[in-house]
């Protein structure tokens, strides 16, 4: 199989719709004009994440199953162009405690969608991987080139996982391309993530905050300007094969982003260390700052939101109180 330009209505399928980033995924493709197959992991509630209420949703194909299944992934697959993988097990914490499911999501259910999109004769496969499996920087910013260290059971995962979708590319010639967004943020991230425990644990009135180390600097990138990426790189030819940054190249520490989030939330909060969000020492990631020159280079993407106009839309969003509802501001959310 070659990789074939995609139709002026490519039929698309996000699998991880129902979780922060394949909403918004979901949401600008059907804006751009493509149809939409969603996938939400099967519940017993019938319950489709954050596409419940999304004003897209009537517009869409929503399919309820676990990309764990060869056999699903298979019958998902039927008149798809384009394959967008976003989903993933992805809470670092929660990997220590519970390494098999991660193997069992993340490199087996990557087999899965691999295997499916090409006995399928899919288009293009965008296969998402993350800035995590670069560990700690060597040199900055990091490119592509950069070593992979799987420095947490999730990191060990995702570098499973990108070797599959990559031996698929190389083995089998199935058009696909490893887009590895560094840090993601903005509404409806889960609250195990940094950004959102500082806004949700302000935004309840709680009298301190609790975080983990602020020293780790982070690459940090608005939702729409990820997304945006990942669209750029189905559209683009030239990337087939590829493995492609998709980030700001702009580092700041955990420490800094608090600040500006306090400021931004006009805010004097008190700040505590809580050692349960503390990773190992060997697994924590000191370090990750984007080298975005490849993607600018392929498909003349660059990101179009800074980190305080980022945060402005985020802390509007977490702040209407029935979006901060749906957080629990009083638990470490693993």
């Amino acid at each position: 199989m070659s990789g074939t330009a995609l139709s002026n209505a490519p039929r698309a399928l996000v699998t991880g719709a129902d979780g922060f980033i394949g909403s918004h995924l979901v949401e600008m493709l059907v804006a751009r004009g493509y149809t939409v197959r969603a996938l939400a992991q099967y519940n017993s509630f019938n319950n489709w994440g954050w596409l419940e209420g999304a004003p897209c949703l009537p517009k869409i194909e929503v399919v309820s199953g676990d990309v764990r299944d060869p056999h699903f992934c298979r019958h998902m697959m039927k008149d798809v162009d384009v394959v967008f993988h976003l989903a993933a097990l992805i809470a670092i914490p929660y990997s220590y405690v519970a390494p098999d499911s991660y193997v069992d999501t993340n490199v087996r259910g990557t087999l899965n969608v691999c295997q499916a999109a090409l006995d399928a004769g899919v288009k293009r496969v965008i296969h998402t991987s993350t800035s995590e499996v670069y560990g700690t920087a060597q040199y900055v910013p990091i490119d592509e080139k950069h070593p992979l260290q799987p420095q947490s059971p999730y990191s060990a995962s995702k570098i499973g996982a990108d070797a599959i979708a990559q031996s698929f590319q190389n083995a089998f010639d199935l058009p696909l391309t490893v887009a590895r967004p560094f840090n993601t943020y903005g509404p409806r991230q889960s609250a195990r993530a940094v950004i959102p425990t500082i806004i949700s644990q302000i935004a309840s009135g709680k009298p301190r905050i609790q975080l983990g180390d602020l020293r780790p600097t982070r690459d940090f990138n608005y939702v729409a300007d990820t997304c945006r990426g990942f669209i750029a790189l189905a559209e683009c030819d030239a990337a087939i094969g590829e493995v492609v940054n998709i980030g700001s190249n702009y580092e700041i520490t955990i420490g800094d982003t608090l600040h500006l989030i306090r400021a931004l939330m006009g805010s004097d909060i008190e700040v505590v260390q809580d050692d349960q969000r503390l990773r190992p020492e060997n697994s924590e990631v000191f370090r990750l700052w984007c080298d975005n020159g490849k993607i600018e280079s392929l498909t003349g993407f660059k990101p179009e939101v800074d980190i305080r106009e980022g945060l402005s839309r985020t802390i509007e969003w977490f702040t209407n109180p029935e979006n901060l509802r749906r957080y629990k501001a009083d638990i470490y959310n693993v």
